[in-house]
């Protein structure tokens, strides 16, 4: 039985996502409780490396099984050697993404469908998160965020607008699956407010 809490937040790109999970985990600190912040794909070395090779926009020849297997190996290694100890020893563990990712983006977007990815996932899925919070953003709207970046996008963010509608929906549906698992969060509101209406179903949660 894992004593801590497996939290993970879901969302398109320019979501706020990474924001929002660093101002939560200074407010449950701050609450004394031991907080860990991780991402998927990466969170450790290994990982880490893996991100690189799916992430590269070099890689363009990349076909999406591979991509899929890419991010499972990722993730099993990030479950087996970070999430799950900490899990353990009693943390709250904040991930930017999980499994719900290669569902929407794999399962979906890149048409493999969701029983594959699940299936491509069986090792991973051997323990699944306790609250997912999805921050809901129209593409159309995230895209326009990406584009007025400066930093250099990645080989997914360069994806155009039907991808990421396809991502989008594929949320939706992935959101109605797991409907007692996951909770929306409009995300088109300001940040303050997003991130307070994420917090506040932490709390529920840790409750």
């Amino acid at each position: 039985m894992l004593k801590g809490k497996f939290i993970t937040f879901e969302g398109g790109e320019c979501t706020g996502k990474t924001t929002i999970i660093n101002e939560i985990a200074k407010k449950l600190t701050s609450l004394g409780f031991d907080v860990i912040i991780t991402r998927e794909p990466g969170g450790i070395d290994i990982a880490e490396q893996i991100r690189e090779i799916i992430l590269n926009p070099k890689n363009t020849k990349m076909v999406p099984e591979t991509e899929a297997l890419l991010y499972a190996a990722s993730r099993m290694q990030h479950l087996k050697e970070k999430v799950i100890p900490a899990l353990e020893a009693g943390k709250i563990v904040l991930c930017d993404r999980y499994l719900d990712s290669s569902l929407v983006y794999q399962g979906y977007a890149r048409n493999l469908g969701v029983k594959s990815i699940l299936e491509i996932n069986h090792f991973a899925t051997m323990y699944m998160p306790d609250l997912t919070i999805f921050i809901d953003v129209k593409p159309e709207i995230a895209l326009g965020r990406l584009n007025s970046r400066k930093e250099k996008v990645d080989r997914l963010d360069s994806e155009g607008l039907l991808f990421h509608q396809k991502v989008y929906n594929g949320y939706l549906e992935v959101a109605k699956m797991y409907k007692n698992r996951i909770k929306s969060v409009d995300g088109n509101n300001s940040l303050e407010d997003v991130t307070l209406a994420c917090y506040k179903l932490v709390e529920e949660e840790l409750k």
